[in-house]
């Protein structure tokens, strides 16, 4: 799985961005998706993940209520649509893929910068 995030950029606290992740192969649906995000001299955190079918989501405490993840099986896309951005948002963010419920994410993107100022 190749993996190819956009959408970061520079914006004001209380503003928004969306990010986007496309995704190379023909199992997209079967791929859950999840974005973390990592500041520099700390591990990437965790932000959010999908299922599949998009029917399961799951959210940091950190964001949740302000960011939403989705998905667009018919064109390999994985969105994380960010409102209310804080300063504390400002990181790299990464797409990041596996098979199956459980374990690690082995495939990633090459990340895409927020910068949320104050």
């Amino acid at each position: 799985v190749q993996l190819q995030a956009s959408g970061g950029g520079l914006v004001q606290a209380g503003g928004s961005l969306r990010l986007s992740c496309a995704a190379s192969g023909r199992t997209f649906s079967s791929i859950r998706m999840a974005w973390f995000r990592q500041v520099p001299r700390k591990e990437r955190d965790f932000v959010a993940a999908i299922s599949g079918s998009g029917d399961r989501t799951n959210y940091a405490d950190s964001v949740k209520g302000r960011f939403t993840i989705s998905r667009d099986n018919a064109k390999n896309l994985v969105y994380l649509q960010m409102d209310n951005l804080k300063p504390e948002d400002t990181g790299v963010y990464y797409c990041a893929a596996r098979y199956g419920a459980g374990g690690s994410y082995p495939y990633w993107g090459q990340g895409t910068l927020v910068t949320v100022s104050s």
